[in-house]
């Protein structure tokens, strides 16, 4: 098998998603078998603040993990996940058959403005080629008095994930409290509370994020 540090980086942003998709369509079938990616979804939506929440997204939802654990949780809101994955948005109808689940790049969200009170995303960021346009994104479908949680790596053991991110993915943006507050700044977004997660050897900052739109 040969390691993801092996191969060439992508040339062009086109050459990024094609990466991503083609590897998480793999992964798609047995993506639940992951221990830590289960685990992780139940931690953040147990960190989710729900006061206020009627709608939430999700972006790269992959299965539907997060949204499936605040449904456990009991959250009785609209549910909608975005996904670059066709065979994950596959995964994820079966078991969140009343969600609404959508095959689209993060960087452009085909979703009215206004239309969320929480947008989350669980190690999604460093996948995308311009983070800062999906944050930007994030902030636009925010309604007013809207917050985002993000889960990102502090440490990341990349012998455990068969699914390794392709070249070019780049978790510095976000791998500190620091690092992620400058990234989401730009949007209006700014950190207003964290937790540190680790299922003994990924370790992930969970972070809720609070939106101005005056910012």
């Amino acid at each position: 098998m040969t390691d993801a540090h092996d191969s060439p980086a992508p040339a062009t942003v086109d050459d990024h998603l094609r990466m991503v998709r083609e590897r998480f369509d793999d992964r798609a079938p047995t993506y639940d078998d992951s221990a830590m990616h289960r685990a992780l979804a139940t931690a953040v939506a147990a960190f989710v603040d729900l006061d206020g929440v009627d709608a939430v997204l999700d972006v790269a939802t992959g299965t539907g993990l997060v949204l499936r654990a605040l449904r456990d949780r009991g959250f009785t809101g609209s549910v909608t996940g975005v996904d670059l994955s066709p065979g994950m948005i596959d995964e994820a109808r079966r078991h969140l058959p009343d969600a609404t689940l959508l095959v689209t790049d993060a960087n452009s969200l085909r979703l009215p403005d206004a239309s969320f009170d929480l947008v989350t995303c669980v190690t999604g960021l460093q996948l995308f080629p311009h983070p800062g346009a999906a944050i930007a994104e994030w902030a636009r479908v925010l309604r007013p008095g809207g917050r985002a949680v993000t889960a990102t790596f502090l440490a990341v053991d990349p012998t455990r994930h068969r699914a390794a991110p392709p070249p070019g993915s780049d978790h510095s943006p976000f791998d500190s409290v620091e690092h992620l507050a400058q990234t989401v700044a730009p949007a209006g977004f700014r950190v207003a509370r964290t937790e540190t997660w680790t299922d003994g050897a990924d370790e992930l900052l969970i972070a809720e994020l609070s939106y101005d739109a005056g910012s």
